[in-house]
C-alpha cells in the first residue's frame, strides 16, 4: 500500500520529489499553532505554514474562522499563498454577498458597523455561519494544495449486486472522465456500497471527495461507514456543531449547509437526496455545492425519486444516468393500496378514528407488527394521538421540532413503540426491519409523488422481511398518488425484465 499521511506531505511547485526539511519558523506573536514546520516553495523560497495551508485550503473563511494572528495570515498574503476577497461588493446599482451567492436586496441590509465606522451592508440569508459585511474579507488558499494518494485503501470485504455493480462501474467512469451522473436507484436500492469503489478509485488518483446530504442524522450515518471501510484515510464529518471543522481531510461527509464555507475544494462532489429538502428548495444550497467544485471536477447525483424534469430528461436521453430499479435483496417493492375514508378530518374533529385506520391500526397491534403512521400536519396528529393511545398506551408521536425525536426513533428501533405517528420528517432515513406504513389523507398537498415513493420505501428493505403493507388513505385519489404507485410498479417491471428480482 502507497500510504502518505497527510500531516507528512509536503508540497513541490516545481513538480520534483517532495521531501521532508526542517524550516526556520516565521518572526511572529506566540501562537498554539506558531512553532509549527513550514513548507518551502521551490519557486519563491517563500514559507508557509502547513496547519494554516489544511485550514484554509478549498474554504473562503471570515478572519474570525481562522485560529491564526492575522499579521501570519498577512504573511501569506505577501507572499502569494493566500487570497483577499471581499464579502459583499456592490455593482449594477446592487449588493452581492460572495459567501453565498445571495443577491436578494430585502436579505442585504445596512447597519452601523463597529468595524468600519460606517453604514455597512451585511448579507442575512448567511449570516447563520457568522455575519458577513461589506467591510470585511474572505480568505481564500491559492498556495499549493495538500497533496495525498492511498493505494488499496478499502477495506471491505461484502459483494455487489448487479446493479449495484453496474451503477458502481460508472460511478468510477464518472470520476475519470471529469463528469456529471445521476444515480436513480429505488429505495433500498444499496446506494451507499456503490460508493466505494468510486472513494476509493478518487484516493488513489489523489482527488479530494465530498458526500454532501440535506440532513445532519445522514451524516452521522455515514461516517462511521466511510470511516469503517477506509480505516487509514482521514475522514472529515461537517454539520452544525460538529468539531471537525478546522480539519482536511481527503473525503468529507458534510450537510449541504456547510458548503457554504468552501470553495473550489472538491475534485468529486457526490450530492446525496438530491431532491430532498432543503436543498431542492433552497438556491443558497445549489449555489454552495456548485461552489465548493473545482473546474472540470466529478458531479453526482444520487436520489430514489427525482423531479418529474429529470425523469424527462432521463427518458430522453438528455441526462447522463443509470436507473437501478431493484433493491439489493431481489425482492419486488411493495407496492400502496388506496383505501377510500371518507372525511377523515370531521371523523377526527369529532375524537373518532375513522374505520378503516382504526381496523388497520389494530391489526398491527393483534400481530405484533409496528408501523409507521403519516400525517400530513402536526396539528391533525397531536389531535389525533390521544385516540390511538386509548387503544395502546406505548403509541407515539413526532415531528421536526420535537425535542425527544432522536429518542422516540431510537425506540422506534428497540421495539419500545409498538406504533409511531408521524409526519414526513421520517419518510426517509430511517430504517425498521420489519415495519408497515401507512398514510393519512394522501391527498394532502403534502404528500407530493416524491413523498409517497420515499414513505413507501421504508417497507421491505431488509432481506429476512422483504414485503409489508402499505396504505394510502384518502378522501380522492391524487396525480400524486397515482404517479408515486406508477413509478414503483415501472421499476418492479423494468427490475424483471432484466432479471434483477426473484
Amino acid at each position: 500500500m502507497i500510504h502518505e499521511k497527510i500531516n507528512t506531505l509536503f508540497v513541490s511547485s516545481s513538480g520534483g520529489t517532495d521531501e521532508k526539511r526542517s524550516i526556520p519558523p516565521f518572526n511572529r506573536t506566540q501562537h498554539p499553532q506558531s512553532n509549527k514546520l513550514h513548507e518551502k516553495n521551490s519557486i519563491n523560497q517563500s514559507p508557509f505554514l502547513v496547519k494554516l495551508q489544511h485550514h484554509l485550503s478549498g474554504r473562503q473563511l471570515l478572519a474570525e474562522e481562522i485560529p491564526f494572528p492575522i499579521e501570519e495570515i498577512q504573511q501569506h498574503i505577501k507572499a502569494g499563498f493566500i487570497e483577499a476577497v471581499s464579502g459583499i461588493t456592490y455593482t449594477d446599482n446592487h449588493y452581492r454577498c460572495h459567501r453565498c451567492g445571495n443577491e436578494e436586496q430585502r436579505l442585504l441590509c445596512q447597519y452601523p458597523c463597529y468595524h468600519c465606522q460606517k453604514q455597512c451592508t451585511y448579507c442575512r440569508k448567511c449570516i447563520i455561519m457568522g455575519k458577513i459585511t461589506e467591510c470585511k474579507k474572505l480568505y481564500r488558499w491559492i498556495g499549493p494544495p495538500p497533496r495525498f494518494r492511498y493505494e488499496h485503501a478499502l477495506q471491505w470485504e461484502g459483494t455487489l449486486s448487479p446493479s449495484q455493480a453496474k451503477a458502481s462501474e460508472k460511478i468510477v467512469s464518472a470520476i475519470h472522465e471529469r463528469s456529471e451522473l445521476l444515480v436513480w436507484a429505488v429505495c433500498g436500492a444499496g446506494k451507499t456500497e456503490m460508493l466505494f469503489a468510486g472513494l476509493n478509485e478518487a484516493l488513489r488518483l489523489g482527488k479530494r471527495t465530498a458526500i454532501a446530504t440535506p440532513r445532519t442524522d445522514v451524516v452521522l450515518e455515514l461516517f462511521p461507514r466511510i470511516k469503517q471501510i477506509f480505516p487509514e484515510v482521514p475522514v472529515t464529518a461537517l454539520y452544525g456543531g460538529s468539531q471537525d471543522r478546522n480539519t482536511f481531510s481527503p473525503i468529507t461527509i458534510t450537510t449541504t449547509h456547510q458548503l457554504i464555507r468552501f470553495h473550489e475544494a472538491f475534485d468529486v462532489m457526490i450530492i446525496d437526496e438530491v431532491d430532498a429538502f432543503p436543498y431542492s428548495a433552497e438556491a443558497i444550497l445549489q449555489f454552495a455545492a456548485e461552489k465548493a467544485r473545482k473546474p472540470n471536477s466529478t458531479l453526482i447525483f444520487l436520489t430514489a425519486t427525482p423531479s418529474a424534469e429529470w425523469q424527462k430528461e432521463c427518458t430522453n436521453g438528455k441526462r447522463n444516468h443509470i436507473i437501478l430499479p431493484a433493491r439489493f435483496h431481489r425482492h419486488p417493492l411493495p407496492i400502496p393500496r388506496f383505501i377510500w375514508t371518507g372525511n377523515w378530518r370531521k371523523a377526527f374533529s369529532k375524537n373518532k378514528i375513522p374505520i378503516p385506520i382504526r381496523n388497520w391500526f389494530i391489526h398491527r397491534l393483534e400481530i405484533g407488527k409496528q408501523a409507521f403512521i403519516f400525517f400530513p400536519h402536526i396539528e391533525l396528529m397531536e389531535q389525533a394521538l390521544p385516540l390511538f393511545q386509548q387503544y395502546d398506551g406505548k403509541i407515539m408521536a413526532v415531528h421536526a421540532e420535537d425535542p425527544d425525536r432522536k429518542e422516540k426513533v431510537q425506540a422506534m428501533r428497540t421495539g419500545e413503540i409498538p406504533i409511531l405517528l408521524t409526519t414526513t420528517i421520517l419518510e426517509r432515513g430511517v430504517t425498521i426491519p420489519n415495519i408497515d406504513v401507512a398514510v393519512v389523507g394522501a391527498e394532502d398537498d403534502t404528500f407530493t409523488e416524491s413523498a409517497l415513493v420515499q414513505i413507501s420505501g421504508r417497507v421491505g428493505r431488509n432481506p429476512k422481511y422483504p414485503t409489508g403493507d402499505i396504505a394510502f388513505f384518502h378522501q380522492g385519489k391524487t396525480k400524486a398518488m397515482v404517479r408515486a404507485r406508477n413509478q414503483l410498479l415501472r421499476m418492479n417491471t423494468a427490475a424483471k425484465k432484466q432479471g434483477l428480482i426473484y
